[in-house]
């Protein structure tokens, strides 16, 4: 079988023979003499397209074959026109090829080796086995889209065996017999199946987007070309609606945030003291006495209701204390302490009689009663 995007990754379309075509368990299972759809392999996916009036939805290389996955048969013998997703292609290009840039520039500066890769439907993922900094990582960035900006030429293909006897390039594993290998000058020289841009300004851009410590190494998020700006133009929308919420310049947006941030904790801090004030108030109200307790205060919070049960049981309003707080339409928000008594019995029969949900220590347990009020009101 001729792989024609061996011949050039830019073929959008194609005419071939089927050979075969068999039904298998994803769909009809179709082989050709030759194809410009790419098999997924090397960390990149599957082309998709129309072939013979049937879609392609898989392609993948099984046992020298290229078989085609696709939502109907074909006939044998017949020749078919075939046309690639090129949108999905064009990206996979500039995917794969940025990747090779970033992988050549942190294996040239740190020694590190691309042990993972994976262009998955959001953004490509790569695993080194070494630990960078995001200082780092930036630093490649800029190096990367220098090396982009100046449009160098990409090379891709088998080169002679005499002149990949004295090559040095990247590979994850020992290869033998022809080898594709793919040049970016200055930017990395590695063995790879994969499809590629004819220039590096074909690329546009790359942008790191997060890095995780992974296997003793780290995993790094990276976008490139439409995906890129696709990203931007979202975080671009995102900060703009902020800013009209701030009433703030995009620019001055951190700044605004920061300043909400601190007034906001302000306010927490005063709503706190001025909500510890109304709990001393209330309890002092309350007649020492003895036995179970509950009372209802419907807008507390969780923290507060719990300061109030702890509070009455330091008061000694009650051997036993029930806080509630209203938590949805048809749900109460419940704290139950005691000084004395083992909470979890009386806990795990009331959540049976309330269709209630929650636990916690000997001395406190909390979580979620659902009724209305009345029936609540009644079993406690």
């Amino acid at each position: 079988m001729k792989k024609l995007y061996y011949d050039s990754a830019y073929q959008k379309e194609f005419t071939a023979a089927v050979l075969s075509c068999q039904e298998g368990k994803k769909g009809y299972e179709i082989i050709l003499d030759q194809t410009a759809f790419y098999p997924e392999g090397g960390g990149q996916p599957a082309d998709t397209g129309i072939l013979g009036g049937v879609r392609v939805l898989d392609v993948h290389e099984k046992n020298g074959q290229i078989i085609h996955t696709a939502d109907g048969p074909l006939k044998e013998g017949t020749t078919v026109s075939g046309t690639i997703d090129w949108d999905r292609r064009f990206l996979h290009m500039q995917e794969h090829s940025g990747e090779h840039i970033v992988s050549g520039l942190i294996h040239a500066r740190f020694g590190y080796d691309n042990v993972g890769f994976h262009m998955g439907s959001e953004e490509v993922t790569i695993d080194f086995n070494g630990i960078l900094e995001w200082e780092d990582l930036l630093e490649v960035e800029r190096e990367a889209n220098a090396i982009i900006y100046d449009n160098r030429e990409v090379y891709a293909g088998f080169p002679p065996k005499e002149e990949l006897e004295t090559l040095d390039y990247r590979s994850k594993k020992e290869l033998t017999g022809d080898i594709r290998i793919v040049k970016i000058p200055g930017g990395d020289v590695c063995a790879c199946c994969g499809t590629h841009v004819a220039r590096t300004g074909e690329i546009g851009i790359v942008k790191f987007t997060s890095m995780i410590h992974y296997k003793g190494g780290v995993r790094i998020g990276l976008l490139c070309g439409r995906r890129a700006l696709m990203d931007y133009e979202k975080k671009r929308d995102g900060l703009q609606k902020i800013a009209v919420l701030l009433s703030a310049k995009p620019e001055e947006a951190f700044s605004a945030v920061e300043r909400l941030k601190e007034e906001l904790g302000n306010a927490q801090m005063r709503v706190g003291a001025l909500c510890r004030s109304l709990i001393e108030e209330k309890v002092s109200a309350m007649e020492e006495g003895s036995g179970r307790l509950f009372v209802c205060e419907p807008d507390f919070e969780p923290v507060p209701l719990r300061q109030m049960v702890n509070a009455m049981l330091e008061k000694k309003k009650g051997d036993t204390v029930l806080g509630l707080a209203k938590n949805g339409e048809n749900g109460y928000f419940y704290v139950l302490g005691s000084l004395e008594n083992d909470m979890r019995p009386l806990t795990k029969e009331l959540n049976g009689l309330l269709h209630g949900r929650g636990g916690g220590s000997m001395q406190m347990t909390q979580g979620t009663f659902y009724g209305a009020y009345e029936d609540v009101c009644a079993v406690l």
